[in-house]
């Protein structure tokens, strides 16, 4: 009797998806879906069309601001299997979602998740899937670059929140910044487009900002700043890590010209451009401007938990429709009846003496 196929018996192909688009100074544009599904619309008329899936809580680093350092990771037998995390992707694909991005934990240390990218990629062929993308650390890029990009995905977003070595080490408690540079030379050597993401913690990087973009402008990359949220029990006080980028602009506006810049990725950075580089700075502001009220977005775990909100507790169980059926009838109407509980926004605030909406799962379970 012939044993069944699993996806570690299938030989990973290189063969391109997508045109692979060699490094420019300029973001490739994002097509939009074409033959796409009537999307999700919220309670409030939001069409949902972005889907963030954790593959992983696992993750090569211990960041200060994402996870206490004795992190306790699921237990295998609770995540999702490649097969299904397809399955369920797939699912959202058929009812209007675009764009796709895998985060973790740390993706790139899931095992075989070159599979899954590669499965995921066929939606291209079929014009209902706009991008696929995904957040990384970087450790693992010099490794998997190359693949990335054969397999359709056009850029990536690489968390680097200092440069120097020793601060990084500090920061991510076991990271190497020599890795992570050499991951950034293969990103770019393969034709990934990288945007750089910095969380701005207070006494730690905030007078490091401008000479991060600086850099980041330099090596031909956009950078996003983002402002730190209270997920999970870190073991310090988030009040102190609490920069608002309302500071940190001022700053950068010291010695950058900051202009006006529509640009948008479908996610929640507000963009300027920098005149004195031609490039772009993001700013995601959770906290101290919050963009609930254009929120396209909804996360999924890697345990097949769906969560509506980052900021709220309310979530669905997908894993159990998944496997209660081979079709996906049941699985379509628990992300329906999902779509339908999605919250206006969170209750995140962060003040001297008053942090409210602190939620007890670290950032490493919803995905960065």
């Amino acid at each position: 009797m012939k044993k069944a196929l699993m996806w570690r018996d299938l030989p990973l192909t290189r063969q391109t998806v997508r045109p692979i688009m060699p490094f420019m100074n300029e973001q490739p544009d994002i097509k939009e879906a074409v033959a796409t599904p009537p999307a999700l619309i919220d309670p409030f008329g939001r069409a949902i069309t972005y889907l963030r899936v954790s593959v992983t809580d696992r993750c090569d680093f211990r960041c200060l601001y994402c996870m206490p350092e004795n992190q306790t990771f699921l237990p295998k037998k609770d995540i999702l299997t490649l097969e299904e995390l397809d399955r369920v992707c797939s699912a959202f694909v058929e009812k209007g979602v675009r764009k796709i991005r895998l985060t973790g934990g740390e993706p790139l240390v899931r095992r075989g998740i070159m599979w899954l990218v590669e499965r995921l990629s066929r939606h291209f062929e079929t014009g209902r899937l706009g991008e696929l993308t995904l957040t990384t650390n970087g450790s693992q890029l010099s490794r998997y670059a190359a693949d990335l990009a054969a397999h359709g995905v056009r850029r990536i977003n690489v968390s680097l929140d200092t440069l120097n070595a020793d601060r990084f080490a500090r920061i991510t408690r076991r990271g190497d910044l020599g890795k992570v540079m050499e991951g950034l030379k293969a990103a770019r050597k393969a034709g990934l487009f990288v945007k750089i993401n910095t969380v701005a913690v207070r006494g730690f990087n905030d007078t490091e900002i401008p000479e991060l973009v600086a850099w980041a402008h330099g090596e031909g990359f956009d950078i996003t700043l983002i402002e730190t949220m209270p997920l999970g029990q870190i073991g310090g006080d988030r009040a102190e890590q609490y920069l608002p980028l309302t500071e940190v602009r001022e700053n950068l506006e010291h010695r950058f010209t900051l202009l006006p810049d529509d640009h948008s990725t479908g996610g929640p950075s507000r963009y300027v451009r920098v005149k004195e580089t031609g490039r772009r700075i993001g700013f995601i502001t959770p906290l101290s401007a919050h963009f609930c009220d254009t929120c396209n977005r909804v996360r999924l775990t890697a345990t097949g938990t769906l969560f509506m909100c980052l900021g709220q507790d309310d979530a669905v169980d997908l894993r159990t429709p998944l496997r209660l059926s081979r079709n996906d009838t049941l699985l379509h109407k628990a992300i329906e009846e999902a779509i339908a509980r999605k919250p206006k926004g969170h209750e995140f605030v962060i003040e001297e003496g008053n942090t409210q909406g602190v939620l007890l799962r670290n950032m490493n379970v919803t995905g960065g």
